[in-house]
Parts: C-alpha cells; structure tokens; sequence
C-alpha cells in the first residue's frame, strides 16, 4: 500500500466515539497488524499534549475564545508532522479520536467563532489534508451530558463544565457539516447500546476503506 488510510472519529461529548474506537480496534489490527495507529486530538505527541493539558485545566475558565482556539490549531499541527503524517507515508491505518472537524463544531458553531476563519487556519495548518473518512457518532445533548455524569472514570475538563445550549450548538454545527461533507462524513445513530454502534462503525470502514 502506497499510502496509509486517515479515518478520523468525531462526535459531541458523550457520544461514545472513544469507547467505539477501542471496542472495533482489534478486528481492524486484524487486516493491518501492527500498521495502525491510534491517536488523539488534541494530544497524540509530547508538544501537544502539553497544549492539551492547557486547554483542558480546569482552572483556565478565563481562556479566550480565539485563544482557544489557536491553541488546538498549534497542537494539530505539531501532532500532524510528528505522527500523523510519517504513519500515512508507511502505509499505515491513521485512526485519529477527532481532527479538523472539532474545531469546526466547538470553537466555530460552538463559540460562535467565525467557521470560514476556523477552516482557513485548519487548512493552513495541515497544508488541506483531509481524512478518508470521517465517522461522526451523533447523540441528543442531553443524553451525552447524562453519560458523562454517570461516567466516574472519565477525566473532567473544562468544556464539560460547559452549559447545555453550548454542546447543542456543538451538536448543531457537527449536523451541519455532515450535510455539507456527505462523501466524506458518515453519521451513526450513537443513542444505542455500544454494541450496535460499534458494529456499524466497523462495517462502514471495511465497506469505504478495507475493501482490498
């Protein structure tokens, strides 16, 4: 294989996309062995993990929305030329746990920060790379939010303590650009049991990228 395969794996907090990604991840090693990564965003190498951390505190309720935003550009970029992209010229399977797409939904729709502006800096910041597939796991706010709260082993960082309309314009703005993007972005229902959604998830992914 020439050139690896970037899925990346979007969705509102509490969706479940991070449970999906480790649940199909030993049916997808079976096809590519020890070729697939998995990443996340922000996050995935040492400089980004550290904005990561930043982002993230608890503490930085003051952070500005543009600041913010910058930040996860920073991160994104850093993550991208360390791991992403020597992984896609191996040949590996990419599976990144968000990308270019949250910065879309949360700071865009969700801190109302102009969506054009947050599309350029994305694409300067990864020269216009594009997952090969995107899965985005939609669920109903107030039944993430729920998850969330019943989840006691998951960190709690600084967008969760975010107010409902917040995540319903998140949830909003990730509608918007799978109706924008429909052969790129595929949407799972993700209100349904793990099981359910994990099945479907895979099988969209050896249907669209396995198929050899």
């Amino acid at each position: 294989m020439a050139k690896g395969i970037f899925i990346s794996f979007e969705g509102p907090d509490g969706a479940g996309k991070t449970s999906v990604l480790q649940k199909i991840l030993p049916s997808l090693k079976q096809g590519f062995g020890n070729e697939v990564l998995v990443t996340r965003e922000p996050g995935g190498v040492s400089i980004a993990e550290s904005i990561r951390d930043l982002i993230l505190d608890i503490k930085h309720t003051n952070m500005d929305d543009k600041t913010e935003l910058l930040l996860y550009i920073a991160a994104r970029r850093q993550h991208l030329v360390e791991r992403i992209l020597p992984a896609l010229e191996k040949g590996s399977l990419v599976l990144a746990d968000r990308f270019i797409d949250s910065s879309v939904a949360y700071q865009g729709y969700g801190r109302g920060l102009d969506t054009a502006a947050v599309t350029w800096l994305n694409d300067f910041a990864t020269d216009g790379l594009k997952p090969d597939l995107t899965l985005y796991f939609d669920v109903d706010s107030e039944i993430g939010l729920a998850r969330i709260e019943q989840n006691k082993d998951r960190e709690v960082n600084r967008l969760d303590l975010e107010k409902l309309e917040m995540h319903q314009r998140v949830r909003s703005g990730y509608l918007k650009l799978a109706a924008e993007h429909p052969d790129r972005i595929v949407t799972i229902d993700a209100s349904r049991p793990l099981d359910e959604v994990a099945a479907e998830a895979l099988l969209i992914i050896q249907q669209r990228c396995l198929k050899n």
